[in-house]
């Protein structure tokens, strides 16, 4: 409240996770706001398949995704506060023990701009100043890979040693950018997912293009029956947890697991949502020797600077183990390189007489 980030853009960076049921449709499964993450296995993944199989690419048009770290840079260059012509950029981690570590040193490698720690920068005339070697040089726009509770120990935890104290005044002053702004993370609780298309439909008077998983909220005494009753049929989940944990997937899950969420529901219904088990897409996945079916989802990654961007791309994760629906990478899903073609490839693809 009270706060107006440059340019007026708070989602400066989404990862919005997308899944194809049996019938072929589309759906949002959750949203990612707070500090999406994944995008350097799309990049990475793209580097290995590039060197394994060149001239599919070359024939096939597929569109490239190295050039995001550039496109990342040039939008967190574009909110930085007004009248900075070069701004500083840096990228701030919670530092080596964090399980996204590479991907911060790497997105940082690849853009050119300091890695930094909560340590590094200092508050000084109002401005966020980075430690050097020469003294101290103001820094504009953090891109921050720590959640909002650990930003400021001034403000918000004050037992935390990942912040730098007095951060939040400094942005309250319009004098430094953080990426994605503070708060944006309300956006990833699973309850206020359920009531996306009503507040897209209130603020902006459309219809949501893709749509959400039907969901129960337990917080409501009528679904929160349906949900009890129905939880050997329905995948349940904590309202704001995220890695794929504290789910539980009524299909494949026991009867003692069930009436231990039976029990959590009741104890802290707004804690919990529920939506229908879908069948998941799947696509061909070596495993040892052979090709097997494997569940899939789809993280594409969108830019909000001075335009928006989506990566003709994204970070396809596979549930490698037979059968689960779960696909993040801390309960032993993998990913898989994505590729979008160019317009004239899949117009040649489509062609008659042309390869299918």
């Amino acid at each position: 409240m009270g706060l107006d980030p440059p340019g007026g853009v708070w989602c400066h960076i989404t990862g919005t996770d997308l899944v194809r049921d049996a019938d072929g449709q589309f759906y949002v499964l959750e949203d990612n706001l707070r500090v999406p993450s994944g995008v350097s296995y799309v990049l990475q993944n793209r580097a290995v398949l590039k060197q394994t199989l060149p001239e599919v690419f070359e024939g096939l048009g597929v569109r490239r995704v190295n050039d995001y770290p550039g496109r990342l840079l040039a939008m967190l260059e574009a909110v930085a506060p007004a009248g900075r012509e070069k701004p500083k950029v840096v990228v701030m981690t919670p530092g080596v023990y964090n399980s996204a570590y590479f991907e911060h040193s790497f997105l940082a490698q690849q853009m050119g701009v300091e890695l930094v720690e909560g340590r590094d920068l200092v508050l000084a005339d109002g401005l966020v100043q980075m430690r050097t070697t020469r003294g101290l040089e103001r820094v504009d726009v953090i891109y921050r890979r720590i959640d909002d509770d650990f930003l400021d120990p001034e403000t918000f935890r004050p037992e935390s040693a990942l912040g730098v104290p007095g951060l939040m005044e400094a942005y309250g002053r319009g004098n430094v950018t953080l990426v994605n702004a503070p708060g944006t993370g309300v956006a990833d609780d699973k309850v206020i997912y359920a009531y996306v298309p009503k507040i897209v439909r209130y603020y902006l008077g459309e219809e949501i293009i893709i749509p959400n998983v039907p969901t129960y909220m337990c917080w409501e005494e009528k679904q929160r029956k349906h949900v009890l009753d129905n939880l050997e049929k329905l995948v349940v989940k904590p309202a704001n947890e995220s890695g794929g944990y504290g789910l539980l997937v009524g299909p494949h899950a026991s009867a003692d697991q069930c009436e231990d969420f039976r029990d959590r529901i009741k104890a802290d219904p707004r804690n919990y949502i529920a939506q229908p088990t879908l069948s998941l897409s799947r696509v061909p996945t070596l495993i040892d020797d052979n090709f097997e079916g494997r569940h899939v989802d789809l993280r594409p990654f969108i830019l909000y600077g001075s335009e928006i961007y989506v990566l003709p791309g994204g970070l396809t994760r596979v549930a490698l183990k037979r059968g689960s629906l779960v696909v993040n990478s801390s309960q032993g899903g993998e990913g898989k390189d994505t590729w979008v073609l160019s317009s004239a490839a899949a117009g040649k693809q489509n062609a008659p007489g042309g390869e299918s």
